[in-house]
């Protein structure tokens, strides 16, 4: 049995598997630019985020149906639940559909149908959060938030993912306030690539709850202090940095450093189906390769309940958190 966690940093088309691309390619008459699933899992081993991204982008061409989006879910909330995962918060990007020419309502309602049923089928609660991609404009980010207008009881908050160089958070400063006064959370990818100052905007400017990667706050005394200080969660994807390069390998990761410092970081898969792993994955790797004891590795999975969304639901982050500290290790 594994140790229960949620998962906070998870972006749905992340988790394209090679099969399943073939599946719903072969559905949707889509012909893929490789021979075999063999083909396609070697084209997943790419060098750097450009290259991951071009990709990414190129794979969602499968995805067109409420059936294909629904199935994508699915399949990772089977394997999230194999995994240990009792809550799992998940990204998606509408902006990468809606310029194919899938609209916003084929997206949500079958990202909803398979979390609908999550809970029942797989024991894992979900929540759906809606992310802009910074390298797109801060107006296709509005017209994005406009469109997901009749669909924000199914989604609970924003994001701000894809390429970070030269794309500040401040960019998306109007795009945040609106959302924030329809009551969605805020969170934003910051401090992967970019300096820990787009953290720091990330927080004064976009009023971010929690900060996904934030790895680079390590460069910054001062921002470790306020982050600790205000208890700001932080979703750190040990694995993606590496095959992403802002780690050249897992021993080097600062993961030990930041639980020293104080810091409320949560362990993520990122896009599993491309780095290499999903949650369970991740813990396992982490543990072994940064010798992170029992009592560190329930310290991790605590902070995740700690740090979710469940603010409406105290009673099953508390039931959530017991089967933490129940957990026994083999």
């Amino acid at each position: 049995m594994p140790l229960p966690k949620a998962e906070l940093h998870l972006h749905v088309e992340g988790t394209l598997e090679p099969e399943l691309a073939f599946e719903l390619a072969a559905r949707n008459g889509v012909t893929l630019p490789y021979a075999d699933t063999e083909e396609l899992r070697k084209a997943y081993l790419f060098d750097d985020l450009q290259s991951f991204l071009n990709l990414y982008y190129e794979l969602m061409a499968v995805l067109r149906t409420e059936q294909d989006f629904a199935d994508l879910a699915d399949a990772y909330l089977a394997r999230a639940a194999a995994q240990g995962v009792r809550h799992a918060e998940i990204f998606f990007d509408p902006q990468a559909h809606l310029a194919r020419g899938v609209g916003m309502g084929t997206v949500v309602e079958g990202l909803s149908r398979a979390l609908s049923r999550s809970e029942s089928t797989h024991g894992v609660s979900t929540q759906l959060i809606m992310c802009f991609l910074r390298d797109q404009s801060a107006e296709s980010a509005m017209e994005t938030l406009e469109a997901a207008k009749p669909y924000l009881d199914r989604i609970v908050g924003v994001g701000l993912d894809s390429a970070e160089v030269g794309h500040p958070p401040a960019k998306f400063r109007e795009v945040y306030e609106a959302a924030a006064a329809l009551g969605l959370r805020r969170v934003a990818h910051a401090g992967e690539e970019g300096p820990p100052e787009y953290i720091t905007e990330a927080l004064d400017v976009l009023g971010a709850e929690r900060i996904d990667h934030g790895l680079r706050c390590m460069e910054d005394p001062g921002l470790v202090e306020r982050l600790v200080r205000e208890r700001v969660p932080l979703t750190l994807c040990p694995l993606s940095n590496v095959r992403l390069r802002a780690v050249d390998v897992l021993e080097d990761h600062p993961l030990p450093a930041m639980l020293e410092a104080g810091l409320l970081c949560t362990v993520n898969s990122d896009d599993p189906a491309y780095f290499g792993g999903y949650v369970g994955d991740t813990f396992h790797a982490v543990r072994e390769a940064l010798g992170l004891d029992r009592e560190r590795m329930r310290d991790l999975a605590r902070n995740s309940f700690e740090a979710s969304f469940l603010d409406h639901d105290e009673e099953r982050r508390a039931r959530y958190l017991a089967e933490v500290e129940a957990y026994e290790f083999g």
